[in-house]
């Protein structure tokens, strides 16, 4: 890869093809951009038409500069393109960026014009930025290339960009410009007809110039191979992406724009939290992620320390963090007596730690350098509310003063405009990042918490059962045979039992004299099922009855059974089950993403599911670490953990269950839906027990 891509992203000569001397013209802003940003090495523009363009010649075609060439940027009407790109692999030129547009984004004959281009890269071995897109840059100082038509100059920094939208790859950049913050290399990949956001990954994850990459995506070409590939980026550097498509309506223009249909958005967000992408749901987000990590701050844990001058903002901060799921601790009583003996007599010398109103520098400078010391405090969040008598810039200086010495990562919020703020850019030179009001920055600390998890938990097996797949395969052949598209009842239970999943106890009855001998080897109370594979939801035509604890309930459910659902043509049959007292209702199940594949769920059940939708989901297969984040991350984890007096349940028979049935979704691809819906979960192993379940085929 790195061979591959190097004519691209650090040629010796460059080919502009469709160079103009007409201003605001892509073709003119290109070479200008070349020249204005003192490319280090050799420019040829290429134009038919005319012979000289900013005072350099001008060649008619690539086989005229008698020069090798390593990159050639396209920029001829879609038409001419394949025969542009015939010529360049006649050249011997390795690297195309097609900045023209015109192909698949725009219909049937765009996307054949682009098949025939994609063939010609592929004939002579080359690889191919586009079409359709913004251009490439790599600002190294060695290399020094910007071929967009920026508007601006941007500025050099470690920072890797990948943007599929050309027209916010621009605004980004100007963006990223304005908060000085700089890139080392940049992407427009438009089309993805050849390189893809997983070859730049790749291409970019050993590079040392390069150590935060950040991405605009609207689509995976290879979201599987995205996820190999992302779940090594990761460990060795921040990946952060805005991912658009979120909603059916984001969906369907991102489908007019690039000529790919989104995702589902839940298994983008299952595709992030399993290789450690942050996701962030705006470019401001994107880059407050990006200023606060540029530094390698990234806190060793979730207890902040907040310096503030102002009562509110304090309040406000607070509330954010916890809402976060972040801590705000007690100060040591050490670092107290020290704040109350050298701070304002007024002051609030606990977390926060206000020095009011009319505290300066030095006033800051004790509080920060007391939580720098302070070892129940990870991270420094300080707050200023711009006060008429107090000098801003010292106040920054002082900052940035004590970030420089001390050993924790700081994050700072100025209250009001940042243009009013004087001395505001000191701060973006030295990379702190810097936010208007404390909720901003609680949701980053939030974000880059969850990251320094994913960085540090252990990177979990896949683990394989030995399980009774033989039984699995003649239930679901059967069904396969006589045409049934699901499965329920006593075959999906058994399914699951011969994956080693827990079932809880049950029987069929087909005539009213089997029943007391049933009764008697399941014991009370019971539930009483209909035993029919065409109706999948029982409980809504009555096909369900509870808690029966008598033998006369028992046989007036039966009697009341065989009146709603006996047919003369039909075998009438009754599940009895033993009915799990006490316990959470828990849900498991799964569903086929089209790109992602299978994406695995676990959730509350009940109400739970129905109403709040309190699920996680991971895509498949899963490791023993995920499963556990999957149990962990649902709002109701404290009901299966143990909430005030209740004793936790058996997580382990929860994971373990999950694990079995990530194995009987790899063993058969033709099941595409499943729902163990409701499994109990309890803190007696002997009830922890799948109750019903349903698998749907393809």
């Amino acid at each position: 890869m790195k061979l591959s891509l190097d004519p691209i992203f650090k040629p010796k000569a460059v080919a502009v093809i469709g160079a103009s001397s007409r201003s605001r013209t892509i073709g003119h802003e290109v070479l200008h951009n070349i020249i204005r940003n003192e490319f280090k090495g050799k420019v040829f523009p290429v134009n038919p038409k005319i012979d000289v363009v900013h005072s350099m010649k001008c060649y008619h075609s690539v086989r005229e500069i008698p020069d090798e060439v390593d990159l050639a940027i396209i920029i001829v009407p879609r038409q001419f393109v394949p025969g542009v790109a015939e010529e360049c692999g006649r050249k011997g030129i390795k690297g195309l960026v097609v900045i023209s547009g015109g192909f698949k984004e725009t219909g049937k004959e765009g996307a054949e014009l682009e098949r025939k281009l994609v063939e010609v890269v592929r004939k002579y071995d080359m690889r191919m930025v586009g079409p359709n897109c913004f251009g490439i840059a790599n600002f190294s100082p060695e290399v020094s290339l910007d071929a967009t038509f920026a508007r601006k100059q941007s500025v050099y920094g470690k920072i890797g960009f990948i943007s599929q939208s050309g027209a916010l790859g621009q605004v980004i950049m100007e963006y990223a410009r304005s908060l000085n913050v700089g890139f080392s290399m940049f992407a427009s990949i438009g089309n993805k007809a050849d390189i893809s956001s997983n070859d730049l990954l790749l291409y970019w994850q050993d590079d040392p110039e390069v150590e935060i990459i950040l991405l605009y995506l609207e689509n995976f070409g290879n979201p599987r191979r995205f996820t190999q590939i992302a779940r090594q980026v990761t460990k060795k550097k921040p990946m952060i992406c805005v991912k658009a498509g979120r909603t059916t309506q984001g969906a369907k223009a991102v489908s007019s724009h690039t000529g790919v249909l989104s995702n589902l958005d839940v298994g983008v967000d299952a595709l992030f939290e399993q290789c450690g992408v942050i996701r962030a749901d705006s470019i401001e987000e994107m880059f407050d992620l990006a200023i606060a990590l540029y530094n390698k701050d990234i806190p060793k844990g979730d207890r902040v320390g907040i310096v503030t001058n102002a009562g509110g903002p304090a309040i406000l901060a607070t509330d954010a963090l916890i809402n976060y799921g972040l801590k705000v601790p007690d100060l040591s009583g050490e670092s107290q007596k020290y704040l109350r003996e050298n701070l304002m007599e007024v002051a609030a010398v606990n977390n926060p730690v206000d020095v009011i109103a009319s505290g300066g520098p030095n006033s800051y400078r004790t509080a920060m350098m007391t939580m720098m010391k302070d070892d129940n405090i990870d991270v420094v969040f300080v707050i200023f509310v711009p006060p008429v008598m107090i000098n801003q810039r010292a106040i920054i200086e002082t900052i940035i003063d004590v970030y420089k010495n001390g050993s924790k990562p700081v994050m700072v919020c100025f209250m009001g405009p940042y243009d009013q703020i004087d001395g505001y850019e000191r701060l973006l030179q030295e990379k702190i990042a810097v936010y208007m009001f404390p909720e901003y920055a609680a949701k980053t600390m939030s974000v880059i918490n969850k990251y320094q998890k994913w960085i540090s938990r252990p990177e979990g097996s896949f683990i394989e059962f030995p399980v009774n797949n033989r039984v699995a395969t003649e239930i679901i052949d059967l069904a396969s045979s006589e045409n049934r598209q699901s499965i329920i009842g006593p075959e999906a239970l058994e399914i699951l039992r011969s994956y080693g999943i827990p079932v809880a106890k049950y029987t069929l009855v087909s005539k009213a004299d089997d029943l007391n001998k049933a009764v008697k080897g399941i014991g009370y109370p019971l539930v009483m099922k209909i035993n029919k594979p065409q109706v999948l939801h029982k409980t809504e035509v009555g096909g369900v009855i509870t808690d029966l604890r008598t033998f006369e309930e028992v046989w007036d459910a039966f009697d009341r059974m065989r009146d709603n659902f006996s047919k003369e043509d039909e075998t009438f049959e009754i599940m009895l089950q033993k009915q799990i007292r006490g316990g959470v209702e828990t849900v498991f199940g799964m569903t086929t993403d089209p790109s992602f594949g299978p994406l695995l769920m676990f959730g509350l059940g009940g109400i739970f599911v129905e109403i709040m939708k309190d699920v996680s989901f991971k895509i498949h297969p899963v490791t023993d670490s995920d499963v556990k984040e999957m149990v962990q991350s649902v709002k109701g984890y404290p009901l299966l953990s143990g909430f005030r007096e209740s004793k936790p349940v058996r997580l382990g028979i929860i994971e373990e269950s999950l694990l079995r049935l990530s194995q009987l979704i790899s063993d058969f691809q033709q099941i595409v839906e499943l729902d163990i819906n409701p499994f109990i979960a309890s803190s007696e192993a002997e009830n922890c027990l799948a109750v019903d379940a349903r698998f749907i085929l393809r």
